[in-house]
């Protein structure tokens, strides 16, 4: 590999902090502007807040704008958020959340040219290589994981199997015919594709790389995974409101946290309460401002995402772009059980330090008389008892959820995004 083929854009991924900073102050006022001019939403939001374009010159003048959040999208569903004609959106997304009014995303050809720009970097990052043979398993319809893996690998050059999801026996071979050495998918799919592996004793030796996202992804699922298929696995994050699957950014192969493609996204992360900035390496919640994006900016999108900042110094990869710890959690999945609060990512990285443990599990909140309590079921070989589990989780928790042990297979599986946690309400 020549030393080139790590970037995609290389003056731009190794531009100095100054640069970045220029580049951010420039786009941001362009954005505000354009925003401000062009939908009348944004007009009202701006002058509720009493500020107007021509007081944002710096890019530290962000603070200075409005909130937003889900709530508003889904309220001017489906695109009166938008901030072009409708005569210049060629494409559109939305979220892949199950209840409510979903969240549109609007794209111009710009808009679509910015998602592959964002997601080649990612793969390149990864160490793909032009004619690489690249297996697309999200699916290709509203939600925009296969269409965000399918721009940004033409745009990198690689050779594109547009899987979809499912029908893991077919993707096993067409891996194994096509001699496959990237794959990309949800998180629960990667461990769905080791089981089924597994079970049939085959491998596929020319996978290296895999690429996996749309879930909270803890380190020993992280880790499970790749050991499992024996491939580098890379953290990739992005989401419907920022433009799609890899907008925002994926970890490098020092895995020492998620870049964040500056150029295009102006980052801050604040206190979830009040909603003041929080120091570096402080959690807090992420809040993104897009710079480039055309059809629907955002404009300090409250994310729900928790994490904090690593780093802002160069990286061992070259790559000077911001360094993000992966998601905790989100804000509104926080879970509070006997006075104790925690995040299911929590629970996964207890489940998988146990021996023997599987990869399934589910952690169902009973709610009794206004009281929540937590069941987690989980899958094992055979020795692992549910005292040892409990025990885990008390420790690491403070409390002994209920739970069972299945045996491995025990539990429903899903070919694609995986439910993990279950609401009950006990009358």
């Amino acid at each position: 590999m020549t030393e080139l083929s790590k970037f995609h854009n290389e003056p731009m991924e190794t531009a100095s902090r100054e640069r970045i900073t220029q580049i951010q102050s420039e786009r941001l006022r362009a954005i505000v502007g354009h925003v401000y001019e062009s939908n009348p939403i944004y007009r009202r939001l701006f002058d509720e807040k009493g500020v107007r374009p021509e007081d944002i010159r710096t890019a530290e003048d962000v603070v200075r704008l409005p909130f937003t959040g889900k709530d508003i999208l889904r309220e001017s569903y489906p695109l009166n958020m938008a901030c072009v004609p409708r005569d210049q959106i060629v494409e559109m997304h939305m979220s892949s959340g199950s209840t409510g009014t979903p969240v549109v995303m609007p794209y111009t050809r710009s808009d679509l040219d910015q998602w592959a720009e964002c997601m080649a970097r990612c793969y390149r990052m990864a160490g793909a290589k032009p004619g690489d043979p690249t297996q697309i398993t999200p699916l290709f319809g509203l939600f925009n994981g296969g269409f965000g893996m399918y721009h940004g690998a033409r745009a990198a050059g690689l050779f594109v199997i547009p899987a979809g999801p499912g029908n893991t026996a077919r993707q096993i071979r067409l891996a194994r015919d096509l001699k496959t050495r990237v794959f990309t998918g949800v998180v629960s799919y990667g461990i769905r594709l080791m089981e089924v592996l597994a079970e049939e004793k085959e491998s596929l030796p020319d996978l290296e790389i895999g690429i996996f996202g749309a879930e909270v992804f803890s380190d020993s699922m992280k880790k499970k995974i790749s050991s499992g298929l024996d491939i580098d696995v890379f953290d990739i994050y992005g989401m419907t409101e920022s433009g799609g699957v890899g907008t925002l950014g994926m970890d490098c192969p020092a895995h020492d946290g998620i870049h964040v493609w500056e150029d295009q996204y102006i980052l801050e992360i604040i206190d979830p309460k009040t909603g003041e900035l929080v120091d570096d390496g402080e959690e807090g919640e992420l809040v993104f401002t897009s710079l480039t994006r055309e059809a629907l900016p955002m404009i300090r999108f409250r994310t729900a995402d928790l994490t904090h900042v690593i780093s802002r110094d160069r990286c061992e990869c070259g790559r000077t772009h911001i360094r993000l710890a992966p998601i905790t959690g989100r804000r509104d999945d926080m879970l509070i059980v006997k006075g104790v609060n925690f995040f299911p990512k929590q629970i996964e990285q207890t489940l998988l330090g146990i021996p023997g443990i599987g990869n399934n599990y589910q952690i169902i909140v009973e709610e009794e008389d206004g009281v929540n309590s937590v069941r987690v079921n989980v899958e094992a070989e055979p020795g692992v008892t549910g005292y040892m589990v409990e025990k885990a989780l008390k420790e690491a928790l403070g409390f002994s959820p209920k739970g069972d042990v299945f045996p491995l297979g025990g539990l429903p599986r899903q070919e694609g995004k995986a439910k993990r946690v279950f609401h009950n309400r006990i009358k």
